[in-house]
């Protein structure tokens, strides 16, 4: 049930905001379909020194999205990976990451997704994270969580408490930052039972749908985090920083199923 949170929103404020999340998601998942797998995709590279790559399917995904809240909510700011900030008057900011996982777009992996928030300058009050190929989308918000996918819809419920010791920690890339934040994270994972690479956001649907138990990252940015932040924390877990305090800007982040496994978590990562 939806009901009315600390930002002073009444339900059918919240339910109108729900319902244009996902029909940016809807926007996005047609807009961006045609480009993955597709013969002779490429990719432009952001950055002089290594490999930040953008396609014309993130592009697309973006204007999508944009043109709907340029119909729907005209009012609201944006913040778009691709496209940049547009100043709105409401309060509200809509966070947006075509595609989050854009070097698994390219290698055809189905962990890239679509990432949605809105929220203010405290954070995300409602995500999404959409996987547009498997046609899988998690929500959460406003004290409501759900997937709808292959199997149906049901209701997102984070893991409950387990030793550390027998914990699965998700990561995007083994270097994890600079050295002393992959230093950092190499010394908790040694302490789990289970490590895995290469998710992208996919992981943080992960935490929420109680299948793992941590994601670490680190040289975030607010459109990578906010839509898992708000998806991780509705189905019941947390997100912060190394130092256990805000996440919502990016920069160092863990995204832990229940208190109990981000305490110890944060034993070893907020020593970096």
């Amino acid at each position: 049930m939806l009901f009315a949170d600390e930002a002073g929103m009444d339900t059918q404020s919240q339910q109108d905001l729900i319902a244009v999340a996902e029909a940016l998601a809807d926007a996005a998942r047609e807009a961006v379909l045609p480009y993955f797998r597709a013969d002779g995709l490429d990719a432009d590279n952001k950055l002089d020194a290594g490999f930040d790559p953008v396609t014309e399917g993130d592009r697309a995904a973006e204007r999508a999205m944009r043109a709907v809240l340029a119909e729907r909510r005209p009012q609201d700011s944006i913040l778009g990976e691709e496209y940049g900030r547009h100043e709105g008057t409401s309060g509200l900011t809509w966070v947006l990451d075509p595609i989050d996982g854009t070097r698994g777009f390219l290698s055809g992996t189905p962990t890239w997704g679509v990432l949605i928030a809105v929220g203010d300058e405290h954070g995300p009050h409602l995500g999404i994270i959409d996987q547009p190929y498997i046609k899988e989308r998690f929500l959460g918000g406003f004290g409501a969580a759900w997937v709808d996918g292959p199997m149906g819809r049901r209701a997102l419920k984070a893991r409950a408490p387990r030793p550390l010791s027998q914990a699965t920690i998700l990561t995007t890339f083994p270097e994890v930052g600079d050295d002393v934040e992959r230093t950092a994270f190499h010394s908790l994972a040694a302490q789990t039972r289970l490590t895995r690479y290469g998710m992208d956001c996919y992981a943080y649907a992960l935490v929420a749908a109680g299948q793992v138990d941590l994601v670490v990252e680190a040289g975030l940015q607010a459109y990578d985090i906010q839509g898992p932040m708000a998806v991780v924390q509705a189905a019941g877990g947390i997100v912060t920083d190394w130092q256990g305090g805000p996440a919502h800007q990016g920069g160092r982040v863990i995204a832990a199923a229940n208190a109990e496994i981000h305490a110890a978590a944060l034993a070893t990562l907020s020593k970096a």
